[in-house]
């Protein structure tokens, strides 16, 4: 089946993402966490949704793509970072509810992140797989190598 409206900047995106994870998991604390199974996952504004699982464990990459999937869900409903939107919340300088996100569902690492495109365009971006500061800088890493898109 051949894909159709597809993004040329958020495809140059995922095929950035793919270059960089190897020098990524060339870290053994990174490799540890899903033993290179990973998952990536963009939603544009309106819902469309992208992504790619890596590795070779089926199993590891649904559980990684499951972890990408709250991350970015939670950055689309919020605009805020993963992790950014709960220390917001814990200090009580912001109200969850009307994210619908209520406490139980929070993911609470660091992982998703919101950005634009040059358009204007809200990105909700996550990648699941390494420690969640790495996860964060794979995403800053590949926007800064696609002209168009930037971390918010």
């Amino acid at each position: 089946m051949e894909q159709t409206n597809s993004n040329p900047q958020i495809d140059a995106f995922i095929d950035a993402v793919e270059k960089l994870l190897p020098g990524f998991l060339a870290n053994p604390a990174d490799k540890a966490i899903s033993d290179g199974n990973g998952a990536l996952m963009i939603i544009e504004e309106g819902g469309r949704i992208y992504g790619k699982m890596f590795g070779t464990d089926h199993g590891r990459q649904r559980g990684s793509c499951r972890i990408a999937w709250q991350k970015c869900t939670q950055v689309w409903l919020t605009d805020i970072a993963t992790g950014r939107f709960e220390e917001l919340v814990y200090s009580k300088q912001l109200d969850p509810s009307p994210f619908g996100i209520m406490n139980p569902d929070f993911i609470g690492w660091e992982g998703g992140l919101p950005a634009r495109l040059a358009d204007g365009t809200k990105l909700a971006l996550a990648f699941s797989g390494m420690r969640g500061e790495n996860d964060c800088e794979i995403l800053r890493r590949a926007a800064a190598q696609v002209p168009g898109i930037s971390i918010a």
